[in-house]
Parts: C-alpha cells; sequence; structure tokens
C-alpha cells in the first residue's frame, strides 16, 4: 500500500489553501471525541454494527480506529437519507434493523453464536455469505441481504473516507482547493498533493 507522509492533511488544515468550512468540518472529525454512546440503537445492536464494520473496515494500524458505527447511528437519529432507496429496501431505519438481526440469525444459524461472539475468520464467513446474498436468517425474507450488504458497505466507506486520517493515507488533498486545480495532466502534482513514499 502507498505510503503518503504523515500530517499532510493537519499541515494542510493550517493554511489558506482550505476553505473556512471545509477545515471546520474536518477538524471536527478529528476532534470527535472517542466515546461515543448510540443514540438510535441500543447497546447491543451498536456493538453489533461496531463489529461488522470493524470486519469490513480493518484498521489494525491505528492506535484508535476511525469510528465508523457512530457515524450510521448519528444518521438514522437524525432521520436523514440520501433522497433515494431501492424499491425493494424498506426505509433506512427499518433496513439497519432487520439487516443486523439478519446478522445475528445467520451466525446463530451457522456457528450457534451471536456475530459478536465469533473469532474474524467465522465473522468474516458471515458477511461473505451476506455478500453473495446466502446468509441463511428469516429477516432476509424481508430484506434482500445483497441490497442492504449494498447500502450498509457504501455508508460504511463514505464515512471512512470522510475522515482526513483516511484521507492522509491515500494521498487525498482534495479539500485544499481555495486556489483550484492547474495541474490536471497525467502524473501532474500540485505543489501541495504529497508524493507516495
Amino acid at each position: 500500500m502507498p505510503h503518503y507522509p504523515e500530517g499532510t492533511v493537519r499541515a494542510l488544515l493550517e493554511t489558506d489553501l482550505v476553505t473556512p468550512a471545509t477545515r471546520a468540518a474536518l477538524e471536527e472529525r478529528l476532534e470527535a471525541p472517542l466515546a461515543y454512546e448510540p443514540q438510535f440503537f441500543d447497546a447491543d445492536t451498536y456493538r453489533l454494527l461496531q463489529a461488522v464494520a470493524a470486519r469490513i473496515f480493518p484498521q489494525p494500524e491505528r492506535q484508535t480506529p476511525i469510528s465508523l458505527a457512530s457515524g450510521v447511528d448519528a444518521r438514522l437519529l437524525r432521520g436523514d437519507a440520501d433522497g433515494w432507496r431501492y424499491d425493494s429496501m424498506p426505509p433506512d431505519r427499518e433496513a439497519y434493523r432487520l439487516g443486523l438481526g439478519g446478522i445475528n440469525q445467520a451466525a446463530q444459524a451457522r456457528f450457534q453464536q451471536a456475530f459478536t461472539e465469533l473469532d474474524e475468520a467465522r465473522q468474516d464467513s458471515i458477511i461473505a455469505l451476506l455478500a453473495a446474498a446466502e446468509a441463511p436468517g428469516e429477516n432476509w425474507s424481508q430484506l434482500p441481504q445483497d441490497r442492504f450488504f449494498e447500502e450498509m458497505l457504501a455508508e460504511l466507506t463514505e464515512i471512512y473516507y470522510a475522515h482526513p486520517l483516511a484521507q492522509e493515507e491515500i494521498g487525498y488533498v482534495g479539500m485544499a482547493d481555495v486556489p483550484g486545480w492547474q495541474r490536471i495532466g497525467l502524473n501532474e502534482l500540485e505543489p501541495r498533493e504529497p508524493e507516495e513514499r
């Protein structure tokens, strides 16, 4: 995996290359409190979502992993949505209730344990079944599991890469766009773009 200089995003946030609104949003993500109390999900369901997110986006190299479940919980509490959904899918709150319950049903059916009690390899096997639309469980008669997995994966990905540290790890500095982008040719970098190490 490419490695980009640590501190790239923090250094850019201190310049006039980033608009005040973008700076505020990114600093809020950087400074988010480590402890988060779920407000939409009950504690057990939130732990389940955390466990699923940790297998989809494992972060063993981070001392403090980027929190993904908190973003889902906060969005569902607000009742926000992206303005559309597949006609086979219920509204997001119901989809998550059925989908997370279905993940536990699949874990029980395969291994006679809750998902959070499984080792990582077994958790991965349940997620693989879900992605392939082959997970057992009665909830899947009310919710297409492949669509649920697609939607959950997209949301977790969006939350992860909206975080400045994830942006830094891939060398993304698109938030520093006040002066615009002049060097748009193949392999041309602006001075503010980090070079892969």
